[in-house]
């Protein structure tokens, strides 16, 4: 199993390259960007993976709405490129209200909309060619869409937890990015769905690359009570709901690992018995600093380990 951390998105670049070099340095396998209305992920995500060679880099992940595969497929090309094949794709359906809220466009039939995206999508990444006819979109190549230097092809992952999602990413992508998805929903729900969608497609068995918010600390009565409200926005979201619901927790907070060094790694050890080939720790910066670099630390001997 590799491990990884997701990087905050407040800090100036310079920040950001120096925090992504303390990962590697602890011995992270992975740095991995969210994309909002701020940063252009994959260009952050070039940039920190130049800046450290070794260190994976990702975006998890981008929504599908308010782009088009042909610019994705630029971006994300030219993140490989810049990196030396190091670099991982990750899309999502978003949200209605963030997507209407922001883009002025309704979020509608996003199921569809995923598979026309993913269906479209994967050639420009492996040909550098596509001719794509669908019902909310189309993508055609009268140019060469190929970049020099990206390969191998970008692996495309996506952030999927929902039936229908987990039954699309398993036919057409590489492997999923569940987030607050407990061990209990991913043992029973999600890695059963994807990997049965992919055997059907004649697909090898997806990556499961979990996000589980995460802290070493001695304080964990406090850090809990602040990941309590950090992530208490998700839980306005159906979809997050559902799946802290079938995690066996009533907020998102429930699913954060905070504790020592035994108690992260225990957690750490029931995602890969409940199917993750990798862990991603988000919000390793709600404690201290000195409770980061304990994370960190615990992070890398598990990576190495």
């Amino acid at each position: 199993m590799t491990i990884g951390a997701a990087l905050p998105l407040h800090n100036g670049i310079d920040a950001t390259v120096q925090l992504a070099r303390e990962a590697h340095e602890a011995g992270l396998r992975s740095a991995w960007f969210g994309q909002t209305f701020t940063y252009d992920s994959p260009s952050l995500a070039a940039i920190v993976g130049r800046e450290v060679p070794g260190l994976h880099v990702g975006t998890a992940a981008i929504p599908v709405f308010g782009r088009h595969p042909l610019i994705v497929s630029s971006q994300a090309q030219t993140a490989q490129a810049a990196t030396a094949g190091r670099y991982h794709l990750g899309l999502a359906l978003g949200t209605k209200q963030l997507t209407e809220a922001g883009f002025g466009i309704p979020h509608d039939r996003p199921i569809r909309l995923l598979r026309e995206f993913l269906t479209a999508l994967r050639p420009l990444l492996e040909t550098g060619s596509t001719d794509f006819r669908g019902d909310l979109l189309n993508a055609g190549t009268p140019l060469p869409a190929a970049v020099p230097g990206a390969e191998p092809p970008v692996p495309v992952l996506v952030a999927a937890m929902g039936p229908q999602a987990l039954r699309v990413s398993g036919e057409l992508a590489d492997g999923i990015l569940p987030y607050l998805a407990g061990p209990r929903a991913l043992a029973e729900h999600i890695v059963p769905a994807v990997n049965a969608a992919a055997e059907a497609a004649g697909r090898p068995a997806p990556r499961i690359v979990a996000f589980v918010p995460g802290v070493v600390t001695a304080d964990a009565d406090a850090v809990r009570r602040t990941a309590t409200d950090s992530l208490a926005f998700y839980e306005r979201f159906p979809s997050y709901q559902r799946v802290i619901e079938l995690s066996g927790a009533t907020r998102a907070a429930d699913l954060a690992l905070i504790g020592d060094e035994e108690t992260v790694a225990e957690g750490v050890r029931r995602y890969r018995e409940a199917g993750a080939t990798e862990v991603v720790f988000t919000a390793t910066d709600l404690g201290t600093e000195a409770d980061r670099h304990r994370t960190w630390k615990l992070l890398g001997e598990l990576a190495t380990g």
